[in-house]
């Protein structure tokens, strides 16, 4: 397959090409959305008026607490159209549930397939999944149908389990890998324990989700630093979610995930609700484009990124997405400075003594935030606390509360009975929505 010719386009006849997309889509949800026609009849909007993406303004933020509170009404087709049923997490407690239809699946595996060409892998790849395919979950799944696409050899391993990994790495020889970043630590850890030789594996690339590796100026992160001074591997990140059903991937120069202009529109918006001038940070709001089952109108990610322009030195001329600072309700004024909870972790991560942690939020008397970090450890170096705050003031000008705990304790909080993700930010705080990441 070769790679989307649109993405190759002048600008203008990108924007062209996705007005076009747009209008489709609007059309659609007029006719088959009971949730989207409902906001069109209550906000008297003619959706035949909606012709460039700068009229999108005029239609009102879909948000994460809509689809749950509404959940079916987002269903555009008939129940014996929907093929598989998709959950994810949902901010007043409960998950919000996608249905996809074979189109939807079909298009899942387009936008997979051709997310791995723009990381370099082809057909003659072998390509270990270290992610989950159950419960529920849409990115284990969406790798298999676009690596199943791209006609790739694919080995579903599934999360975990550093001996199994190593023992399929050495049998079958996969060339590249698919995980979170921080996991590569640990299967590195496992390998110098055992003794495997694992600079010399047939492993040569490491597509990431999940997890930042880069910072903002795509230079690589402590996490990504600390990866390559151990393993001499290709890093690639990717970007993406379950609402979205679409991924932003790097390309070999590591300068972004690249824009799929045939399968969303995007958008970067202030705290009020106005676009950012390029290279500001604002929260993405996204318009999925050829979705049947769920469409989405401007739904709003709640991810806090910048967007570059730009042509890519791959010859790409699509937009291209930063690495996320963070979550917008995740925000933290601390000291006089804001943070965001991948600031924090990022310290943590690449502390090697530190065995896990938890980064919890909440009111202090004085009206602001405060930010206990409690921190299990693999060995107990002499003043951790004392070092621990001295990292954190040389990478983000600040020192959070830190208290030491079992790192079973901790372990027991970042991974919660029935949770697909581990628990590491805990927001208490009473004027935020209750959360953990």
């Amino acid at each position: 397959m070769n790679e989307p010719e649109i993405e190759y386009r002048p600008k203008e006849e990108i924007k062209r090409f996705q007005e076009e997309k747009m209008q489709t889509a609007l059309q659609y949800l007029s006719r088959c959305s009971p949730f989207y026609r409902r906001m069109f009849r209550d906000h008297h909007i003619d959706t035949g008026n909606i012709k460039r993406l700068e009229d999108l303004q005029h239609i009102p933020f879909t948000e994460k607490k809509d689809l749950q509170l509404h959940n079916d009404e987002f269903v555009c087709v008939p129940r014996e159209k929907i093929i598989d049923y998709i959950t994810t997490s949902g901010t007043l407690g409960d998950p919000v549930t996608f249905a996809m239809t074979d189109r939807d699946l079909d298009r899942l595996a387009y936008n997979e397939q051709i997310s791995f060409l723009c990381t370099g892998t082809t057909s003659a790849d072998i390509v270990q999944l270290m992610t989950t395919i159950d419960k529920r979950f849409m990115a284990g799944l969406a790798y298999f149908l676009g690596l199943r696409a791209l006609g790739a050899g694919i080995i579903r391993v599934g999360n975990g389990i550093p001996e199994l990994q190593w023992n399929t790495i050495c049998r079958i020889r996969p060339n590249t890998v698919m995980c979170v970043p921080s996991f590569i630590l640990h299967i590195i850890k496992y390998a110098e324990e055992h003794n495997i030789d694992y600079r010399t594996s047939s492993v040569k690339k490491v597509v990431c989700i999940g997890e930042n590796l880069r910072d903002q100026d795509f230079s690589l992160n402590l996490l990504g630093q600390r990866i390559k001074e151990k393993w001499d591997v290709e890093l690639y990140s990717t970007y993406a979610s379950t609402e979205m059903a679409t991924t932003f991937a790097e390309c070999r120069y590591g300068c972004g995930g690249h824009h799929h202009p045939e399968l969303i529109i995007c958008e970067l918006m202030d705290e009020k609700g106005n676009p950012v001038h390029e290279g500001d940070v604002g929260e993405l709001v996204v318009t999925t484009l050829g979705v049947e089952g769920m469409p989405l109108l401007r739904f709003k990610t709640g991810d806090l990124m910048s967007i570059h322009t730009a042509p890519c030195k791959c010859g790409r001329t699509s937009m291209r997405v930063s690495p996320v600072v963070g979550r917008a309700n995740h925000m933290v004024k601390y000291k006089g400075t804001t943070l965001y909870p991948p600031a924090i972790f990022d310290v943590l991560d690449n502390t090697p003594y530190v065995e896990n942690y938890v980064v919890e939020v909440s009111d202090n008397d004085n009206g602001t935030d405060a930010v206990l970090v409690r921190v299990g450890l693999r060995q107990q170096p002499a003043e951790a606390v004392k070092d621990l705050k001295d990292r954190f003031r040389a990478r983000i000008r600040v020192a959070p509360d830190i208290e030491i705990c079992p790192a079973e304790t901790i372990r027991k909080i970042n991974f919660p009975d029935m949770s697909r993700k581990s628990i590491k930010f805990i927001d208490k705080r009473k004027n935020h929505e209750k959360s953990g990441i």
